[in-house]
C-alpha cells in the first residue's frame, strides 16, 4: 500500500499534468484563429505592399503584347527575378496570371519545377476576373491550401487582364502554433515545476512530518515510553490531533500511576509466605526443565556484545530494556557516526525519546561523541567507543 506522502505526491502530480494539458489544448485552439486573423492581416498588407514595389521598380501600366503580359515596357512573362525577390522580401508564394494563366510563379510543383501555364481556381477566377474584386481567404494552390489575397490587374482602359497574388501555406501556419505552443509549454513545465515544489514543501512541512512525529509519538507509547507528548505545528487538525494524543498519554500516565498504587498497597498488606522445603524439592526436581527453559530464553534474547548489555535494573527510570536493546542493535548493524536523527529514523522512534538512550549509553563509555560542523548548527554525532 502506498504511502500517505506518495498518494499526495501522486494526486499532485496528477493534477498538474491534467491542468497543463488542458491548458495547452485551449491554447491552441484560441491560437490557431489568431493566426488565421494574422495571416488574413498579412495577405492583406503583402498584397498592397507587393504592388507599389512593383509600381514604383516598373513604371508604367499593365498590358498584354503578342501574347505576354508586360509591365510599362517590361515583360513579366517568365519574370522570375521579380516574383522571387517579392517572395524573399515577405515569406509568401507569389504569382502573376496573364487572364487566369501563370506566366510568373514561385509556387512549385512536385517535380520541384515552377508551375507555368498552370490555372487558377474558378472560385477565384469568378471573384477577380469576371466580378472585379480582391479575393482574401483560403485558396488552393496547385493542390495545397494557402491563406490568399489575389488583386485584379487593370489594363490603362480599366479591362482586368490578370491577377497578383501572395498566398501563406498552411504550413507556415501551423509552424508558428507548434512553436508558440513548444514555447508556452517550456515555460508552463517551468512553472508546474516550481508550483509542485512550493506545494509539496507546504505539504511535507504542515501536514506529513506532523503526521510522522505523532506516528513516531505513538510508537514511543507502544514501546512504554508513555511519559513522552509530541509538539507539532500544523493545520488546525493536526493540532486536534495533537491535543488529543497528549490527552491520551496524560490518561495513560494517569491510570499506570493507579496501578502503582494498588500494586504496591496489595503487596505491603498481603506479605507472601514461602514453603522453603517445597520450593527446594520442586526446583530440584524440575532442574532440568528449568535449565532448558533458561537456554530457550536466551537463545531468543537479542545477542549483544558484552560491553553493550546493560542489566535492567541498571536502567535509570524511563528507560527500558527492550528499546535499549533495538537501539544497541541499530548502532551494532551500523557501526559509523550517527546522529539521534538518523538512529530515530532507523528504529522509527522520537528523537527526543533516542536521544534520552544515546546519552545514557555515552555515560556508560558505551559510545563517545563529537560535534560535525557545516552549514547550520553543528550536529552532535555518536560514536561506538
Amino acid at each position: 500500500m502506498r504511502s500517505l506522502k506518495h498518494q499526495i505526491l501522486i494526486l499532485l502530480l496528477g493534477s498538474l499534468f491534467l491542468l497543463a494539458v488542458c491548458f495547452l489544448a485551449v491554447l491552441g485552439w484560441y491560437m490557431k484563429d489568431r493566426v488565421v486573423a494574422a495571416t488574413i492581416i498579412k495577405a492583406q498588407t503583402d498584397l498592397t505592399t507587393c504592388g507599389e514595389i512593383i509600381d514604383k521598380t516598373y513604371p508604367g501600366s499593365w498590358s498584354v503584347q503578342e501574347g505576354n503580359l508586360y509591365k510599362g515596357t517590361t515583360k513579366i512573362n517568365l519574370n522570375n527575378d521579380l516574383v522571387d525577390y517579392l517572395s524573399r522580401l515577405t515569406g509568401d508564394t507569389v504569382t502573376i496570371f496573364l487572364g487566369d494563366t501563370r506566366v510568373a510563379t514561385t509556387v512549385l510543383g512536385s517535380n520541384g519545377e515552377r508551375v507555368i501555364g498552370t490555372k487558377v481556381s474558378a472560385n477565384v477566377a469568378q471573384t477577380v476576373l469576371e466580378d472585379g474584386q480582391t479575393y482574401i481567404g483560403e485558396a488552393n494552390v496547385v493542390g495545397q491550401w494557402h491563406q490568399s489575397g489575389y488583386a485584379p490587374l487593370r489594363a490603362e482602359n480599366g479591362n482586368i487582364i490578370g491577377i497578383f497574388y501572395v498566398g501563406i501555406s498552411h504550413a507556415y501556419e501551423q509552424e508558428i502554433i507548434t512553436r508558440s505552443l513548444i514555447t508556452m509549454a517550456v515555460l508552463g513545465l517551468a512553472l508546474t515545476i516550481l508550483i509542485a515544489l512550493l506545494t509539496w514543501f507546504f505539504i511535507q512541512r504542515v501536514i506529513i512530518n506532523p503526521l510522522h512525529n505523532i506516528m513516531l509519538g505513538t510508537r514511543d507509547v507502544a514501546t512504554g515510553h508513555m511519559t513522552q507528548k509530541v509538539k507539532v505545528s500544523g493545520t488546525k487538525e493536526i493540532e486536534e490531533l495533537e491535543d488529543a494524543f497528549n490527552q491520551m498519554v496524560e490518561q495513560f500516565q494517569s491510570f499506570t500511576g493507579e496501578i502503582n498504587r494498588a500494586t504496591s498497597s496489595n503487596q505491603e498488606s498481603e506479605p507472601i509466605e514461602i514453603n522453603i522445603g517445597t520450593v527446594t524439592e520442586s526446583t530440584q526436581g524440575s532442574e532440568g526443565v528449568i535449565q532448558t527453559a533458561v537456554t530457550a530464553e536466551q537463545e531468543q534474547k537479542p545477542k549483544l556484545d558484552t560491553a553493550w548489555f546493560i542489566a535492567e535494573e541498571e536502567l535509570p527510570k524511563g528507560l527500558n530494556q527492550t528499546t535499549l536493546v533495538q537501539i544497541t542493535q541499530f548502532l551494532q548493524t551500523n557501526r559509523r557516526p550517527l546522529s539521534s536523527e538518523e538512529v530515530a529514523e532507523g528504529v522509527k522512534l522520537t528523537r527526543v525519546t533516542v536521544r534520552r538512550y544515546l546519552e545514557f549509553l555515552e555515560d556508560r563509555g558505551v559510545l563517545i561523541s563529537k560535534l560535525k560542523y557545516g552549514i547550520g548548527r553543528p550536529v552532535k554525532l555518536f560514536i561506538p567507543s
